[in-house]
């Protein structure tokens, strides 16, 4: 699933395309992806002016004209979708459901499972819609502090990586990022949340900043389905420490990694080295 770093990579890849642009027609090859895709949202989209692109948690909120009657369009890009722009002349694929289309180009969602969201906000405050409201907080930002996460975590007795996780706590760290950053800070993911330390948690929030940076320069990981924007690929997942890493040594103290199974997903980590 794209994550917070593969998510803003394709909001930066779309700015110069459609930041100013009008969607001339919008067109729906399905009638609903997790949720419904009626005709009116296409009709009430077209001749709208993207004014900007936001980000909250893993939605991309494009700025419709909200200040002048306008709204807001929330978009996720579910289990497998991408987001792609492509001349208006590309014919579309068997998962291609949404067609932006603008002057001289295709804004195209492609999503093979139909996990994915779009829904209209019509109002300007946008982070009151409901798939948002129950976000948690951005661990780029100056909030997401040691002192924060170590209140945050007191009494939780669940693991600090299936809590790092909980986009309800945190957003946007998924299993590549939770697993780097405690690396990365000396945390063992299996250690119980609420036993954090205070310095503990001054380090954990320096490396997930710094992870989730890296692998936003990276351009994210392409792990399955994700692409850019223009169709290139994420290299973040090239430069893991641990992740993906089962047998092989660490590359700190050359012991093997080791895999383990947490809220259904696999976690990677060196007993060594994390504590």
């Amino acid at each position: 699933m794209p994550e917070l770093p593969e998510v803003e990579v394709s909001r930066l890849g779309l700015l110069p395309h459609l930041v100013g642009q009008r969607l001339r027609r919008v067109v729906f090859r399905c009638p609903k992806l997790r949720h419904e895709l009626p005709p009116a949202l296409a009709d009430r989209l077209a001749g709208l002016r993207v004014d900007a692109i936001a980000r909250r948690g893993k939605y991309l909120l494009f700025d419709c004209e909200s200040g002048a009657g306008g709204g807001w369009l929330i978009l996720h890009l579910g289990m497998s979708g991408s987001l792609r722009v492509v001349p208006l002349d590309d014919p579309p694929q068997k998962h291609d459901h949404v067609d932006f289309i603008l002057s001289g180009e295709v804004l195209r969602f492609r999503d093979p499972r139909r996990f994915g969201t779009l829904v209209w906000h019509p109002a300007p405050d946008v982070e009151r819609h409901p798939l948002l409201a129950s976000q948690g907080i951005e661990p780029l930002s100056t909030a997401f502090d040691g002192a924060w996460l170590h209140a945050a975590t007191r009494g939780k007795t669940a693991p600090i990586k299936t809590t790092l996780m909980d986009s309800h706590l945190v957003v946007g760290v998924g299993n590549i990022y939770a697993a780097e950053s405690l690396f990365l800070s000396g945390i063992s993911p299996r250690r119980p949340a609420g036993r954090l330390t205070r310095p503990q948690c001054e380090r954990l929030v320096g490396a997930v900043r710094d992870t989730l940076t890296r692998a936003i320069a990276a351009g994210g990981s392409s792990v399955r389905d994700y692409v850019h924007s223009d169709g290139g690929a994420g290299s973040f997942q090239l430069s893991c420490a641990v992740y993906g890493r089962a047998g092989q040594p660490c590359t700190v103290c050359g012991q093997p990694v080791r895999v383990i199974r947490q809220g259904g997903r696999s976690t990677f980590y060196c007993p060594h080295c994390q504590k």
